[in-house]
């Protein structure tokens, strides 16, 4: 049975010798970039491969991109054949901060052409908290080959999205803190707010007290009435940089509403631009 959502501890636990499952390790901090690969060391699932946002999982920074452009799909193509992945492995991803970063590597994939990869639920925390092993020692790697299918629909850049807002053909949904959607607060980009008609969903809504999704009929129920009248293949979804929107795109797979997209730059990519509006309320 392959995983294309979520799986849970005791699902890996019970799978770490499968020889056709590969972790990785999305452990990532925007305030200090070295503290993941730090904390992977330090300790992480026995056989987990790191993947680093910066570094793995987004393309150098330029004055016109946002914080965390989309990699180069093909150079990524080669870096998980070396890491051991092949079209026919199951993946497991995870992080530490309810899978805001593993969310990443999961959409990454599935545009890749790639659906069996899944969220660790609960990620490293859960893991820790049902005991089960940790370790520092390197996996061993026996490089293999993936081949990228990759369909560019799943994304739309600034132009689309300003576009499609004027022409109502689709509803936008913001994953970033309350705080910082309404430009009450912004830590980290120059400009604060939001894009105008965006609707704001805080990812950490996605989640329960002890850091699970929630179960998939309140995802489903809050979810509908969060983007109606539209249907899932008429929401965009976007962020600070493309990051952290894929939590609730991943949300919305749980939920069985199917088929919505990202805006890769997001709001980081938006404000490169003066003329591009900008709301604050």
């Amino acid at each position: 049975m392959p995983y294309t959502t979520l799986v849970s501890a005791d699902t890996l636990a019970a799978n770490l010798n499968n020889p056709d499952w590969r972790i990785f390790d999305c452990r990532f901090s925007l305030a200090d970039v070295t503290a993941g690969h730090k904390s992977y060391r330090q300790g992480h699932i026995p056989g987990a491969r790191y993947a680093d946002l910066n570094q793995d999982l987004s393309s150098p920074v330029r004055s016109y991109t946002g914080r965390h452009p989309l990699p180069d799909f093909n150079v990524l193509g080669t870096k998980l054949g070396d890491w051991g992945v092949n079209n026919r492995s199951q993946i497991v991803v995870y992080d530490d901060a309810g899978g805001a970063f593993a969310g990443r590597m999961w959409w990454l994939l599935r545009t890749m052409g790639h659906t069996q990869v899944a969220v660790l639920d609960g990620g490293f925390t859960r893991w820790q908290k049902q005991d089960f092993p940790v370790t520092t020692v390197l996996p061993n790697i026996t490089a293999s080959q993936f081949r990228v299918y990759l369909d560019n629909k799943q994304w739309l850049d600034a132009d689309q999205v300003a576009n499609g807002l004027a022409t109502r053909k689709f509803t936008l949904i913001d994953a970033r803190a309350p705080e910082r959607f309404h430009g009450r607060q912004e830590p980290i980009d120059p400009v604060a707010g939001h894009v105008p008609k965006a609707r704001n969903r805080p990812l950490q809504t996605n989640l329960d007290k002890s850091g699970l999704f929630l179960p998939t009929d309140q995802l489903h129920q809050q979810f509908s009435a969060l983007v109606a009248p539209y249907p899932a293949e008429q929401v965009v979804h976007m962020c600070g940089s493309g990051v952290t929107a894929c939590h609730n795109l991943l949300a919305m797979e749980i939920a069985g509403l199917k088929g919505s997209k990202l805006y890769a730059g997001s709001w980081s990519d938006w404000i490169t631009n003066r003329n591009r509006a900008v709301a604050r309320d």
